[in-house]
């Protein structure tokens, strides 16, 4: 009873396996729009609908010092080099 169980298994993989293909998938390699030819309908709205309400820029003032050179950050990163 055992190897005829074993036997319907392997047989019913073999099957399945036997009965997938493999797939090949072709893609269209161009392909034309003719927009002359389409017609939209739509309704026109006023612009009032999809504007957006202005907001006001709110200015940052500048964290970062103001500097007028960097030479001694120069001189220190030369020195490092040597």
């Amino acid at each position: 009873m055992m190897k005829f169980l074993l036997l319907v298994i392997i047989s019913f993989n073999y099957s399945y396996a036997q009965s997938k293909k493999k797939v090949i998938y072709k893609y269209k390699k161009y392909e034309k729009f003719d927009f002359e030819n389409l017609n939209i309908e739509a309704e026109s709205s006023s612009p009032g609908d999809i504007s957006i309400s202005p907001r006001f820029r709110k200015r940052f003032k500048n964290q970062l010092p103001s500097r007028l050179n960097f030479n001694p950050e120069m001189k220190n990163a030369i020195q490092a080099i040597r």
